[in-house]
């Protein structure tokens, strides 16, 4: 769905039936995976936990995507690391 600024909108339901909004940013595919890079849409971005939400993507078998949380620690900073290259090289 898009927004009246040609935003991406997403709703997200977590596993107690929260929804929450987020604006699509981009996907990456690294290391054999894909993940996608989502802002928040309800939060200010003055908020200490305003930031990039990073998900992997599973293809569904449907057609639609699902998006699951990127458990290990290690992997969601490795593939920050490569959004932000990915995200802000034309920037430099």
């Amino acid at each position: 769905m898009s927004d009246d600024f040609g935003r991406t909108l997403i709703t997200l339901v977590d596993d107690d039936g929260q929804e929450s909004e987020l604006e699509y940013v981009d996907t990456m595919d690294y290391n054999g995976s894909t993940y996608a890079a989502l802002l928040p849409v309800d939060m200010d971005e003055n908020d200490p936990d305003y930031g990039y939400v990073i998900l992997r993507v599973i293809p569904g078998d449907d057609g639609i995507d699902m998006f699951e949380d990127i458990e290990s620690e290690e992997e969601l900073e490795d593939v920050f690391e490569h959004f932000s290259v990915f995200l802000f090289e034309d920037e430099e």
